[in-house]
């Protein structure tokens, strides 16, 4: 005899076989007297019912049972995993990052869809496709087992780090990381990024300037900065730039310093350009620190790459 084969009848029968009498009828109180008694004949007629059969209909009826009482919790608005909805998704991403697939998957049904994603996104790939095969099968998971997981999940959810309590990359840390880069190497990034996350590229932008953004600032910010250049390096770095922009930048200068200003003749070295180039970046910076200007304020209009 199979599990999959017996009828309701069949199981009610089994489980009056193994409770007794006595506890039977108390557990199954609302059932009318034929249908009591149409459970205490079948339960007679069953004979030879394997301690397996028997094992698994017992269970049956005791995870039906925490069903029920599960779903008078959520009624009652004590859900177990009702502490997800406190945690940002960073937060529940790390919580399961580490934990088996299994769990990431059950943890991945608590949420509502748009949120799934969110997470799901954050995962390893390799934990992704394990995951989301697990989401498939969580319904299987008996409630018992769910709830243990709740449990534990939350007690660890107690030692995750708060918002506050650790730095974030995003587009200004990139933008640390940019500056202390050669301009070269720098620039490959940037475009890169253009291609690949152009969200990303415009949040580094509010941080970030490139030698040719600083032709892109209001004037009086670019007669800032290049005031408080060097004017040889200015020369060496503005050789080979469009010459709208070689007279931009001097036109900005002080008269005596456009008098004094000479262009640099003849080949150099792309390397003593780019070295140029990057003294001036470093005023930028300085000045940026110093709070003499602001990246994020003096870029006139959106940028086009």
């Amino acid at each position: 005899m199979q599990v999959a084969d017996l009828t309701g009848l069949d199981k009610a029968a089994i489980l009056f076989q193994v409770l007794g009498d006595g506890l039977a009828v108390t557990i199954f109180k609302e059932l009318s007297d034929t249908d009591m008694r149409k459970v205490r004949v079948r339960a007679r007629e069953l004979e030879m019912v394997s301690f397996k059969v028997k094992k698994t209909v017992l269970e049956e009826f005791y995870f039906s049972f925490l069903a029920q009482k599960y779903k008078e919790t959520e009624s009652g608005g004590r859900k177990p995993f009702a502490f997800l909805e406190k945690l940002s998704d960073e937060q529940v991403a790390y919580l399961i990052l580490a934990e088996p697939p299994r769990i990431a998957g059950i943890v991945l049904a608590q949420l509502k869809p748009d949120r799934q994603m969110r997470i799901y996104e954050r995962l390893d790939p390799e934990q992704r496709v394990e995951a989301l095969v697990e989401l498939g099968d969580a319904e299987t998971m008996n409630l018992e087992s769910v709830v243990s997981v709740a449990g534990d999940l939350q007690e660890k959810a107690r030692y995750l780090p708060k918002a506050s309590e650790f730095e974030r990359g995003g587009g200004e840390k990139l933008a640390g990381m940019l500056n202390r880069m050669g301009l070269e190497q720098a620039d490959l990034f940037l475009d890169k990024l253009s291609q690949e996350n152009p969200d990303l590229l415009a949040e580094v932008k509010k941080f970030y300037l490139t030698f040719d953004d600083i032709f892109k600032v209001d004037e009086t910010a670019l007669r800032d900065i290049l005031i408080s250049v060097e004017l040889d390096d200015l020369a060496l770095a503005l050789k080979g730039m469009d010459e709208s922009l070689v007279e931009q930048a001097i036109n900005v200068l002080p008269k005596k310093k456009q008098a004094m200003y000479e262009p640099v003749e003849g080949t150099v070295s792309k390397r003593d350009v780019n070295d140029a180039r990057r003294k001036i970046m470093e005023q930028v910076r300085k000045l940026q620190d110093d709070g003499q200007i602001n990246i994020a304020d003096t870029l006139s209009g959106e940028m086009v790459e």
